[in-house]
């Protein structure tokens, strides 16, 4: 069966786009052991030396997530990728504080490689998740508050069977219904790049990723890289 898919129309338009995507089940998302946050703070401390004073504009990943939205009509200093907030976050306030374990793991691989990390908690989930354009009719539950609303049609959006939004503007935010949290035992999770050279970065996001999965949340993994000639797992 199907776990994750793109739309023809989205690899048809996104030729650059390259995506790691996990299938997990039978982890455990445990409050941060302090193992695990301290491999997250050392990180945080790498990236901020790293990026020292260039502006977060001029990040490649970056730049090229910024294409994307512009691409499907969304500002993308209004409506910041994932991956942009989280870095603009750290920079700016100087941490991304610990949630969870899973979230963590996500956080500190995105960090890293300057690209989105979701975890989609599969549990309200019909699969598959598909990435595609909205017609405007798909719900979506707001994460911050749990009102319903519809995403505009032409945004692009993962939904699942039932019409049911998990993520809108691409990688902007998740929806309420699969957030992870403390009861999180399976999940869809992936990790995805637009920029020249975006494959490699997702290969070894990738594996970072199930390093960190199989030390600290436990389970079992499938995965797979998808592009325009591999678009489903």
């Amino acid at each position: 069966m199907t776990s994750f898919q793109y739309d023809k129309q989205i690899t048809d338009n996104y030729a650059n786009l390259s995506a790691g995507v996990i299938v997990a089940r039978g982890m455990t998302n445990t409050p941060t052991s302090e193992a695990l946050k301290d491999r997250y703070l050392a990180e945080q401390a790498a990236v901020k030396a790293r990026i020292g004073d260039t502006p977060l504009s001029d990040l490649p990943s970056l730049q090229a997530w910024r294409r994307a939205f512009s691409a499907f009509g969304v500002s993308p200093t209004k409506y910041r990728s994932a991956a942009e907030a989280l870095l603009r976050r750290l920079t700016k306030k100087g941490d991304v504080p610990c949630i969870n374990t899973l979230v963590d793991i996500g956080n500190l691989v995105s960090i890293r490689y300057g690209l989105p990390v979701a975890i989609f908690d599969t549990r309200q989930i019909a699969a598959p998740i598909t990435v595609h354009y909205s017609n405007g009719s798909e719900l979506y539950t707001e994460l911050a508050s749990g009102e319903a609303m519809h995403p505009e049609p032409g945004e692009v959006v993962f939904s699942d069977e039932n019409k049911m939004v998990v993520a809108r503007r691409w990688c902007w935010r998740q929806s309420a219904t699969s957030a992870a949290n403390v009861g999180t035992t399976e999940a869809v999770i992936t990790v995805e790049a637009h920029h020249s050279g975006g494959g490699s970065d997702i290969e070894s996001a990738l594996e970072d990723l199930s390093e960190l999965l199989e030390a600290y949340a436990g389970g079992s993994y499938e995965s797979a890289v998808l592009d325009a000639g591999n678009p489903s797992i």
